[in-house]
């Protein structure tokens, strides 16, 4: 295999793995002119972990702390205000069964801190205002009420709170819950839509070169850069940079090792299993039934698609998590070792055999709280990856980047919407970008998101749906799930 060396330019960035932070951290970057490599191992960007909701707010997590809760809420807004078009706008109903032991009413306290923060954005800045009227971020639901709404009839379009959760009412076992039932605006993310945005602009950017289909083999100090050497698949050649940013998801351990900074982390994988309800012909809002994590009660999640086509989670070790799913890096390497079953999913794909029994299993766990789901089936490849959490706590979900020396940094992201703020970071305080010249108030101006990003805002939503569908197709889904959904 031949080598070559290319020379090394002035104030050049490589930014390892195409994933949600790497591709939004090289887009961050390339659209305030700095000269950026994406450097990404597979054909396309941000096809990792099942992404199906912006987390905003984290209020379908009651373990995680109000101040993750708040972070999430704000990273998600600016991630939505990033790209426009990817929102299936439809709320979410968080459910607490019987057999889950939990009261929903302790869930109240934290909805209205989030209602109050997202009040306060919006009053802040009305570009904020992605998630709905904040008085409406939420609504409770009485049994009398669902009772009643059992009645209506659903509109081709659910325009409320109240449209919206007719189908659950009609179709859910209502003697199974305790109530009050929460819907709250937490919308749907389409992953297709991200990385079909991602690679729009980033193709209109001619300071950032994707280097797709390029796997990184080794990285070396070279006085105040880094020399990195890439394989394409057909040549081997080196290349100088000015700053690293490992981007690599739960792969990140492994450039660590390359470039010989320590660090602790995790690394879960999951799985989510896409179905199809043949007989539903209503409109349903994302219903998660909380449950304990890890036990045959564990939550079960239902996200809507067009065409009645469903993505289901099971927080039970038969569907979404698996048996040494989560592991932990050691003194010897930075880089987390899945059980070679789980890394042979992500590299090989999935034996028809299991991806069939487990999305069974999902419909079944599914089935317990909405009799009807048994009537699905089974309707292609999971959606399956695995994610990284920094340090040695596992119900951490707000986190964004860390540093190692003066010019390599670490995106460490659990939830997708916080890439963002880890791409503003690390442009902070390697001080990429001169301040604003303008001054307010004897500050700078700073410069809105959808200034600091005209490329990407300027999109349109059918050159995104088109080029979602396509990238669905490409990896083997159904377009549907590349499709908007809701209104």
């Amino acid at each position: 295999m031949t080598l070559n060396i290319d020379q090394d330019k002035p104030t050049k960035v490589a930014v390892i793995g195409g994933g949600i932070a790497g591709a939004t951290t090289a887009l961050h970057l390339a659209e305030q002119g700095i000269e950026v490599d994406l450097i990404e191992k597979s054909s396309s960007l941000i096809s990792g972990p099942p992404i199906c909701h912006l987390h905003a707010g984290g209020n379908l997590y009651r373990e995680i702390s109000l101040e993750q809760c708040v972070q999430l809420l704000r990273q998600s807004i600016e991630s939505v205000r990033l790209y426009p078009h990817t929102l299936n706008k439809r709320p979410t109903l968080i459910v607490v069964p019987h057999s889950d032991g939990g009261d929903p009413n302790e869930l109240l306290p934290r909805l209205e801190q989030i209602r109050a923060v997202y009040r306060d954005l919006v009053e802040q800045d009305e570009a904020n205002r992605v998630l709905g009227e904040p008085e409406q971020y939420f609504k409770l639901y009485s049994r009398e009420e669902l009772d009643q709404l059992k009645l209506r009839e659903q509109r081709a379009e659910p325009q409320d709170h109240d449209e919206w959760l007719i189908p659950f009412a009609q179709q859910a076992d209502l003697d199974a819950i305790h109530y009050p039932v929460v819907s709250v605006n937490e919308y749907g993310w389409s992953v297709f839509r991200i990385a079909a945005s991602a690679m729009l602009a980033l193709e209109q950017l001619p300071n950032c070169q994707m280097k797709l289909n390029t796997q990184l083999v080794d990285m070396t100090p070279s006085g105040m850069q880094w020399l990195l050497t890439m394989d394409d698949g057909q040549m081997r050649y080196q290349h100088h940079y000015d700053y690293v940013i490992n981007a690599c998801g739960f792969e990140t351990g492994i450039v660590d090792d390359l470039a010989n900074t320590p660090r602790q982390r995790m690394v879960e994988f999951k799985a989510a299993y896409v179905t199809k309800w043949a007989s539903n012909q209503q409109m349903w809002p994302e219903v998660i039934f909380h449950g304990p994590r890890g036990t045959p009660n564990g939550m079960a999640q239902l996200t809507p698609y067009p065409s009645s086509i469903f993505q289901l989670h099971g927080m039970t070790k038969e569907v979404t998590l698996f048996e040494d799913g989560l592991v932990g890096s050691c003194h010897q390497s930075s880089q987390p070792q899945l059980p070679a079953p789980l890394v042979n999913k992500i590299s090989q794909g999935w034996r028809e055999s299991v991806r069939v029994e487990r999305s069974n299993k999902a419909i079944e766990h599914m089935s317990r709280f909405v009799p009807s789901y048994a009537d699905a089936i089974e309707f292609g490849l999971p959606l399956f990856g695995a994610q990284q959490i920094p340090g040695n706590d596992e119900t951490l979900r707000a986190a964004d980047v860390s540093f190692a020396g003066e010019h390599y940094a670490r995106i460490e992201v659990v939830k997708g919407s916080s890439a963002l703020e880890a791409a503003c970071k690390i442009v902070e305080q390697w001080q990429l970008v001169g301040k604003s010249k303008e001054v307010i108030n004897g500050e700078p101006r700073k410069m809105s998101i959808e200034d600091q990003h005209p490329i990407s805002c300027a999109l349109t939503e059918s050159q995104v749906v088109e080029k979602a569908q396509l990238l669905a197709l490409e990896r083997g889904y159904p377009t549907e799930l590349a499709q908007v959904y809701g209104h």
